[in-house]
């Protein structure tokens, strides 16, 4: 049977002290713990909310003699550390809640949404549904529980708004930067992108898969955004 796997991008110039920051970003575990958060905005809490606290984003833009103060401090090592120290654990731990009621269980849970809500860095929806969808893939990490989140990848994040000089309301689309998102795109074992294909009344679609991990729980987002699909469904 093939092999598929996502792999942590290496565009991150960073000390090697503390170049797990680079790992970190990627892993959506920081956003519901206050202490990670932490090791981005200790370093340059202007930039951390200029990047509207996405850690990708800070990272590309953080300038070396701030990261290379970090990586001297005794008080900022200690605390990345032990945000690391908790990270492991927390990410090899086998004594879950679900592992304790469910030992022999071999299921998988596949958990579909229109949308997830996982943090504002990653805009891909609109509302309350999000939002529980987001909650349930962070506490089914927390538990143990064997879940795999799909969904869609939208390409458009939210919309500003502006009112023209004749009065009336307009929407502005923002595309997103795939770039600046934690976003691994999966391939096969050979280096190519794993893609799917579905069939449409107006021909077959073809999607490439993403990954977001959100500590343990993976969520894999279909992009119609392919050159070999037509403008409307690339949309």
């Amino acid at each position: 049977m093939p092999t598929y796997k996502s792999k942590l991008p290496n565009h991150f110039d960073l000390p090697r002290r503390i170049n797990r920051l680079g790992e970190l970003s990627y892993n959506l575990w920081w956003t519901w713990n206050p202490t990670a958060q932490r090791l981005f905005n200790r370093i340059d809490n202007n930039l951390w909310e200029r990047v509207r606290h996405n850690p990708i984003l800070f990272l590309r833009q953080v300038e070396r003699p701030a990261l290379n103060a970090a990586a001297l401090n005794p008080i900022y090592l200690e605390m990345y550390d032990h945000v690391f120290a908790e990270f492991d654990v927390y990410m090899q731990r086998t004594d879950t809640w679900f592992a304790s009621q469910y030992p022999k269980s071999k299921d998988q849970i596949a958990y579909f949404s229109m949308e997830f809500g996982l943090h504002e860095t990653l805009p891909i929806y609109s509302g309350g549904l999000g939002v529980l969808s987001g909650d349930h893939l962070k506490e089914s990490s927390d538990i143990g529980l064997p879940l795999v989140g799909i969904g869609l990848l939208y390409t458009e994040g939210y919309f500003s708004q502006r009112i023209t000089e004749d009065g009336w309301q307009e929407a502005i689309n923002n595309p997103l930067d795939f770039q600046g998102l934690p976003l691994l795109l999966v391939r096969k074992e050979d280096g190519a992108e794993l893609t799917i294909q579905v069939d449409f009344p107006d021909g077959p679609v073809q999607a490439r898969i993403w990954e977001v991990r959100i500590g343990r729980t993976p969520l894999y987002l279909l992009d119609t955004s392919m050159d070999s699909n037509p403008p409307m469904v690339r949309q």
